[in-house]
């Protein structure tokens, strides 16, 4: 479940390598969530390039550039439900299918009472899932090993508990819930690797240099992690150490602290600066590293008000967040920033949120930087006027496209011109969006009022350099 850049340059990859070294001989059908964009349909153009596509992996080893190129052929096809749902109840019937692994945003895993057994397809990701799981059940084939990646917490566990919701919503056999008990192994992941995607500014070199046009090339960072929770004999059906890659893949008793580490340091430092750093005049994360007011914001922001709040070793902790600044400075990858701020919603509930809680339990006071980030995400936000085509605000000259899920762009739609007081505690109270009334943290809402009036007078990049202009990773 998953037709995008990072399943692509992720998973796909890796069982590509699998199949190369590992024998695993296995063949991934794609399918897509939400439908295809309809300028972009990944079925008709998987179909016309035979399933094969280019992916670049690059960055830097022992301070040398290194690019490594490979042609993927795990990928059988792409499957689209909402245009032939039949061919997606099909594809659960087939014997020898054994995983199933997704990548649905943060917002993907989440129960939707709105979604019908009898939709084809139903809404929500769980729901399809539930729909897919039925039909395999009514064949009285094997289950499944479902891998979740989707950047929440204990996604596996959590997907399962939207599946079951909609077995007991749409009063489905007690064998059929008894089998997805028992035959159904819901397995949490963290996943790590940076996917820019599609080489847009290189694209043209690229094919004419490969003598193919590639409309599926993508583009993701050297370093890779996949930590999966499971039971041990996951290793008799994924051949990771034949294929060298038990560096790469972990099958573990707890990915916890692994996840934690991760969406908290690099994944928060992202959603932390990024709408911010693109309302100051940057486009590409490499370039962000260069300026030292925004590369001293994110620092803080890790340093200073992240690491406190995990329990790992901090030797540990500085090393892996030593990394992140290095792998943002890749000199490869051209990392768009509005591809990051891509619904930074859900984003910033999953990867900020909990440090902003933890630093305030911890130290009784605010967080400065990350409380500022979430004034910076409505600066970005709010800016977004509704056209035919979509939601776009306006940087300078630059137009740029907001996307989120259509209740969050309705909302600030409703919400945008108000005064800044009424606005911030407008979605603070939201706790569709939070889980919770962001009012109630102690001096957030109104931190929030004060930043976001900084950066209506004096910009973005004034307020990262009042918060942190001089601060770097020494200083704590």
């Amino acid at each position: 479940f998953g037709e995008g850049n990072f399943m692509r340059a992720f998973t796909d990859y890796w069982f590509d390598l699998m199949n190369e070294k590992g024998r695993f001989g296995g063949r991934i059908q794609m399918l897509t969530p939400i439908g295809c964009h309809p300028a972009f349909n990944v079925p008709e153009i998987l179909k016309e390039q035979d399933g094969l596509y280019t992916l670049y992996l690059q960055g830097s080893e022992k301070g040398e550039k290194v690019r490594n190129k490979r042609i993927i052929t795990s990928v059988k096809g792409c499957i689209d439900p909402y245009l032939d749902y039949q061919a997606f109840l099909d594809l659960a019937t087939v014997p020898s299918l054994r995983f199933i692994t997704s990548n649905t945003t943060e917002a993907g895993i989440a129960y939707d009472p709105s979604s019908r057994f009898d939709d084809a397809p139903p809404a929500g990701f769980p729901a399809k899932l539930c729909r897919f799981l039925y039909e395999r059940w009514k064949q009285e084939l094997n289950g499944f090993i479902i891998l979740s990646c989707e950047l929440i917490d204990n996604n596996g566990a959590e997907l399962k508990k939207c599946v079951l919701q909609h077995c007991a919503d749409w009063k489905l056999e007690p064998g059929f819930v008894s089998w997805i008990e028992n035959d159904n192994l819901f397995c949490s992941t963290l996943v790590d690797r940076i996917v820019p995607g599609y080489p847009r500014m290189q694209a043209q070199a690229l094919c004419e240099e490969n003598g193919y046009e590639d409309r599926m090339m993508d583009t993701g960072e050297l370093f890779g992690l996949w930590v999966i929770e499971g039971p041990a004999s996951l290793y008799d059906e994924l051949p990771v150490r034949e294929a060298g890659l038990e560096d790469n893949i972990l099958i573990v008793d707890d990915h916890t602290p692994y996840k934690q580490r991760k969406v908290r340091i690099l994944n928060g430092a992202h959603t932390s600066f990024v709408p911010g750093a693109y309302l100051a005049g940057q486009n590409i994360v490499r370039d962000c590293m260069a300026d030292d007011v925004i590369r001293g914001f994110m620092e803080r922001c890790i340093y200073s008000e992240i690491i406190p709040t995990l329990s790992l070793p901090e030797e540990e902790l500085m090393a892996f967040a030593g990394s992140v600044t290095d792998r943002f400075k890749n000199p490869f990858i051209d990392h768009e920033l509005l591809s990051i701020c891509l619904n930074s919603t859900s984003k910033w509930k999953a990867r900020v949120l909990p440090s902003v809680k933890g630093y305030l339990a911890e130290k009784k006071e605010l967080p400065v930087c990350l409380t500022a980030s979430f004034a910076m995400y409505l600066a970005f936000y709010r800016r977004a006027e509704k056209t035919p085509e979509g939601y776009f605000g306006t940087r300078g000259n630059d137009r740029y496209e907001v996307r989120d899920d259509a209740d969050v762009m309705v909302f600030f739609a409703a919400h945008k011109d108000e005064p800044d007081e009424v606005f911030v505690r407008h979605v603070c109270g939201c706790e569709k969006f939070w889980g919770e009334d962001l009012n109630s943290l102690d001096g957030f809402a109104e931190t929030v009022i004060k930043d976001l009036q900084i950066i209506e007078d004096s910009g973005t990049h004034a307020l990262m350099n009042e918060l942190a202009g001089n601060w770097n990773y020494s200083v704590k």
